[in-house]
């Protein structure tokens, strides 16, 4: 990995680990404007400090917008999310294995 491609990954992942930021662009995958209160009870759990953070956080990066519905994936949030694609199947299957691990 170049150095140029190395400070682009770490950039993404400081953002991603954001407290519910993966949640945020998660709850909105479906392709569905959200109202903010909608949203909020989408991720669940999350205070509206921190959802308004999050959401002004992921509309710097240009992941997330707003439009007259709601919030929604920009064509960069769909693009991540859809190289997210496997994750479901792994964590299935990761999830199984820590479950041996506890027995």
């Amino acid at each position: 990995m170049s150095a140029k491609e190395d400070v682009s990954v770490s950039q993404l992942l400081v953002l991603l680990e954001s407290r519910y930021a993966i949640r945020v662009l998660w709850a909105l995958r479906d392709g569905h404007p959200q109202t903010f209160r909608l949203l909020q009870d989408s991720v669940g759990g999350i205070t509206p400090n921190t959802l308004n953070t999050r959401i002004k956080e992921l509309r710097q990066a240009s992941l997330i917008t707003h439009g007259k519905d709601g919030y929604f994936l920009t064509p960069q949030g769909i693009d991540l999310l859809a190289r997210w694609d496997k994750i479901p199947a792994f964590a299935v299957k990761w999830a199984s294995g820590q479950g041996r691990k506890t027995s």
